[in-house]
């Protein structure tokens, strides 16, 4: 097939719009036109008068070599290229003798998720160890928390089943570079477990929670039909090294599991687990991180400042923004994990924290938009070993925590209060969305002095590329520390750790992801490197 990129056509155009367009470019009749798809299909709304969609087709006609020779020297007419997943291994070529033959996996987030799924359709028979619960019970339990107050500390935001993802947006778009399109691997396996079609050719496909909690069940029972196993409520807390190389686990029960292929996707937050891993030499260094708050505007403000006019049109949906600003102090302060028509959410895992994070639903149809607004940091604002940033997460959380009231109420401010430097007793207008419930107070007593300072600098600027960014009425929600994990477990080419092998460290909690597809995409690369280190052990 022949893919066109960038065909422009207006937002409102009409069905036959696309084939005409096709036509028009390719130069041909409509009788030499077969069929297309859409590949993707995103906009341009720099111009709020005139949003236009922006399409990548792959057509197939009746002329198809003749077209691609003439078309030699356009860029935006190419061959499409082949995105279809090939395995790069297969079971048969190893006999799987005993369980010590067979993977284990360590969390079963997004990327133990797709790492569990890809060595089970080759034939490898993992075992997935998950220190919380089931997608279902996890969902009582994380409900329970923002309810009731009642905080599990193995199932929780963080943990169990489907990861920190499951209560999120669900974004499924990332700018990590993908040569062998093994996002429309994740994409498609998504597809098959239940998620709109949709997914696959829009600019940023989403999903939102309640239909992610469906999508992991099901991919988790496609796992064990192919011979994986899946076990909840399983904490790993030893790993057992011989000689620089891995050869099993301890879990909480004592029970012991013996494998030489162990895949670690822990996820950020799985602090006791890396000071296990420090404790046993496994390589970890300090890595930066961002820290900062939630920030909650009217969802129609937003719509109104991206798209004026258009605002509530069905195929842009609810407005998100991307922002960043580099300030006189040399930090940068950006937007993270925008969530539309969304909630901001209670995401604490450890006792007497408190942590923000943001969540939607697929629908995006609540009140309020809600964005982390953040400022890098880097290892020499939190010098120690390389558990540092960890401590300082704790400690921010911790203050978080008391500023709140001690209660897992979390420390809220009108923007108008932040900006002038005083603390809100009353909130505004902007009713705020964070369960269990939000108490005024300083936020300028919730960080650092220096990110305070790049955040009250931000937000004008902010203003002038989000008309209503600044309003006074607007909410900020401390605190947000789990952009990222603070550490990296550094790995090789082999995708080994660089001093432990049989050691995959993935995804976030490994510092080599961050977001649910390039977290998947991580996963789908340590399978392979997996597999393809068993055989040659073999």
């Amino acid at each position: 097939m022949i893919r066109i990129s960038n065909l422009q056509l207006p937002l409102d155009h009409d069905d036959q719009a696309l084939s005409q367009a096709i036509l028009a470019r390719l130069s041909i009749q409509a009788d030499d036109l077969l069929d297309y798809v859409v590949h993707r299909r995103g906009y341009d709304a720099r111009k709020k008068s005139n949003i236009v969609l922006i399409y990548t087709l792959d057509v197939n006609t009746t002329v198809n070599e003749q077209l691609l020779a003439t078309f030699t020297e356009d860029q935006l007419i190419k061959v499409s290229p082949d995105m279809s997943y090939k395995f790069v291994a297969d079971a048969q070529d190893k006999v799987l003798t005993n369980d010590q033959d067979r993977p284990l996996v360590i969390g079963f987030g997004p990327c133990g998720l797709l790492i569990g799924l890809v060595l089970a359709q080759m034939g490898y028979k993992p075992i997935v160890l998950e220190r919380g619960a089931a997608v279902r019970q996890r969902t009582k339990d994380t409900f329970g928390f923002w309810r009731k107050k009642v905080l599990n500390t193995e199932s929780n935001v963080q943990f169990g089943e489907g990861g920190a993802g499951t209560f999120s947006d669900g974004k499924l778009y990332t700018q990590v570079k993908d040569p062998n399109h093994y996002s429309r691997k994740v994409l498609a396996e998504f597809v098959a477990a239940g998620a709109p079609e949709e997914i696959l050719f829009v600019s940023k496909p989403h999903i939102g929670t309640f239909r992610l909690v469906s999508m992991v069940e099901k991919m988790r029972a496609s796992i064990v039909a192919l011979g994986g196993e899946i076990r909840f409520d399983t904490r790993v807390d030893d790993v057992h090294i011989e000689a620089g190389q891995m050869c099993g686990v301890t879990l909480a029960d004592g029970e012991v599991l013996k494998s030489k292929h162990i895949a670690l996707a822990i996820g950020h937050s799985a602090r006791d687990t890396f000071q296990m891993l420090f404790d046993k030499n496994v390589y970890i260094e300090a890595k930066p991180f961002s820290i900062g708050f939630r920030i909650e505007h009217p969802q129609s403000l937003i719509d109104e400042a991206r798209f004026g006019d258009n605002a509530g049109n069905e195929i842009l949906g609810a407005a998100d923004y991307k922002l960043v600003h580099h300030c006189a102090n040399g930090r940068s302060v950006y937007s993270f994990c925008m969530c539309p028509g969304g909630t901001v959410v209670a995401a604490a895992s450890e006792p007497h924290q408190v942590v923000t994070n943001g969540m939607s639903q697929y629908s995006r149809a609540e009140r309020n938009a809600n964005s982390a607004i953040v400022v890098g940091i880097d290892p020499s604002d939190y010098p120690g070993n390389a558990l540092a940033g960890i401590e300082l997460q704790r400690q921010l959380e911790r203050k978080a925590y008391v500023l709140g009231g001690e209660n897992y109420d979390a420390p809220a401010q009108t923007v108008g209060d932040f900006l002038k430097g005083k603390s809100s007793h009353l909130l505004g207008d902007v009713e705020p969305s964070y369960k269990p419930g939000v108490k005024p107070a300083n936020l300028a007593d919730a960080l650092p002095d220096f990110c305070i300072a790049a955040i009250r600098e931000a937000i004008p600027v902010f203003n002038r590329k989000v008309k209503g960014f600044a309003l006074a009425d607007a909410l900020l929600t401390g605190v947000e520390t789990r952009t990222s994990a603070p550490i990296c477990i550094k790995r090789g080419k082999d995708m080994q750790s660089i001093n432990t092998l049989g050691l995959f460290p993935a995804g976030e909690g490994a510092g080599y992801a961050g977001g649910i597809m390039s977290a998947a995409i991580d996963g789908i690369k340590i399978a392979e490197a997996m597999a393809l280190s068993m055989n040659r052990h073999e």
